[in-house]
């Protein structure tokens, strides 16, 4: 490595130091945490949850002197569902109140509608053929979805934690989601579309699943379709704790049957079906070099149970601060800094990826735009609420030795990994695959994955404000430090690839 390059990967310390003393002493962190969660509510896309967090997001970022802060339209989306009433009760054989919660995108049941249960193991309801034969008995009740009771020794195992020396020493590639899992997905849906319209004709009220994850308070809540516009309205849907759901198929083997009374009360309009990224810019200083962009970002919408404050508020919160600390710092970056809050990620990573085939590259062609070529790099932080502990390069041995350097002030914060290992199934995959130098953060777990990830738990109090804290002194030195560099950072040579995510 040359002398210059050298001394242009060279972490500008004393600045690291500014806003390392600035974050520690006037973190606006736990505020933003409050108004993202809190006060917006869950940010399903498309919601007046969605809306309020991402107005909210703009009008913030403008106060604190940001340019071009607004709300940008990525493409179609779809329909708006928000929740308007909802009870669940069992009526019988004793009175008592459940825990469950609406799919996202579930029909209304039209008031409350009483009926008794009956019992579908999970290889019953999505065996078509079996539902062809039972389909008469289904009239006027409730299905419920539940297998058999989680293992009893799940319990004596810690739900968080940290990731350990060896742990990072040895990070492999990380996929909350497998490529070949939703390549394997894909091809189900259209079976359960043709289930759910098997269940709606034979009569029955509607489909309760209890699975086995639901466990010890958490119930994952989520849904695989049902916003387009021209999805049907399907049947009532719910998600269901996993001790309520065998509870009620205890009583009903026993010989005791049960009915339970549910309330689906929701708003869905399609007077607005487009999707939208919050936008905002620290402009660059340099007159060479302000044309160009480093990127940092998060996605912005969340499911519906709770206020997705760890997936992904917990990200935005991170980005947000970032770029007010380099802000009201004075800081001068070179290039221009851009912070985008996506939306759609939960559907497919709709909006950053709507954003790249806008701005950087033409899918069909799959031929770069003129911006491709601007961009130096982009950060993206999107697995929990963990404090970063390192980055992955997505393969690019290039940058590894710059980001070893930049972590150096880091490494008495926790933060020292670099791994050359891939991670996927958030939305630095839309711009690593437009060519462009793209990067997640390595995270401690935390409870993300066992808790609070898409699940009724995923509250504000489930953050860890002081690792929120670090995350944000990593972010902004980096992308401060990146703005900088004499050279943008190296990139990977552009492969073609299918982008996987697209049509779920």
């Amino acid at each position: 490595m040359s002398t210059v390059a050298m001394a242009q990967n060279e972490p500008d310390t004393a600045v690291f130091n500014r806003i390392k003393t600035a974050e520690l002493n006037s973190s606006q962190i736990p505020q933003i945490a409050h108004y993202l969660t809190d006060v917006s509510g869950p940010r399903l896309a498309n919601s007046q949850g969605y809306k309020r967090a991402a107005n909210w997001a703009v009008s913030t970022m403008k106060k604190w002197g940001l340019a071009n802060a607004g709300l940008e339209e990525w493409g179609e989306f779809g329909k708006q569902w928000d929740i308007d009433d909802f009870s669940i009760n069992m009526k019988v054989p004793y009175v008592a109140p459940l825990r469950a919660y609406p799919n996202p995108w579930s029909a209304n049941t039209k008031g409350v509608q009483q009926g008794k249960v009956q019992v579908l193991s999970p290889q019953q309801y999505t065996d078509t053929t079996y539902i062809a034969l039972h389909a008469s008995e289904f009239k006027g009740k409730w299905l419920l979805v539940a297998g058999n009771a989680p293992k009893s020794d799940s319990k004596f195992k810690p739900v968080a934690g940290r990731l350990a020396d060896t742990a990072l020493a040895n990070m492999k590639d990380t996929y909350m989601v497998k490529r070949e899992e939703i390549e394997g997905f894909v091809k189900y849906i259209d079976i359960y579309k043709k289930l759910d319209k098997m269940i709606e004709n034979s009569g029955a009220l509607g489909v309760i699943t209890a699975g086995r994850s639901n466990a010890d308070g958490a119930v994952f809540v989520q849904a695989y379709g049902g916003y387009r516009v021209n999805d049907p309205e399907g049947i009532p849907q719910l998600s269901m704790a996993v001790e309520d759901g065998q509870r009620i198929k205890r009583l009903i083997a026993s010989g005791h049957p049960v009915e339970v009374a549910i309330n689906i009360k929701s708003v869905t309009s399609t007077a607005d079906t487009k999707g939208y990224n919050v936008i905002a810019e620290i402009p660059g200083t340099d007159p060479k070099l302000k044309s160009e962009v480093v990127m940092l970002g998060g996605h912005l919408d969340s499911w519906q149970a709770a206020t997705g404050a760890t997936d992904n508020a917990a990200g935005c919160i991170v980005m947000m601060e970032a770029v007010r600390l380099l802000d009201s710092l004075g800081l001068k970056p070179k290039r221009t800094i851009r912070i985008a809050l996506w939306d759609g990620e939960e559907q497919g990573l709709y909006g950053s990826y709507g954003y790249v085939k806008k701005h950087f590259m033409d899918a069909a062609k799959f031929k770069a735009k003129p911006e491709q070529a601007k961009i130096s790099a982009y950060f993206n932080l999107d697995n929990g609420t963990g404090k970063i502990r390192g980055i992955f390069t997505q393969n690019n041995k290039d940058v590894a030795p710059i980001f070893t350097q930049w972590l150096k002030p880091f490494n008495s914060l926790c933060a020292s990994t670099v791994t050359l290992s891939n991670t996927g199934s958030t939305d630095h995959i839309s711009f690593d695959w437009a060519g462009i130098p793209a990067f997640q953060f390595i995270q401690d777990e935390i409870d993300y994955e066992t808790r609070t990830h898409h699940s009724n738990l995923d509250d504000y109090d489930h953050l860890q404000i002081d690792d929120l804290k670090q995350a944000a002194i990593i972010v902004a030195s980096f992308v401060y430090q990146t703005s900088i560099r004499t050279q943008m950072l190296p990139r990977k040579p552009l492969k073609k690839e299918t982008f996987v995510f697209e049509g779920l």
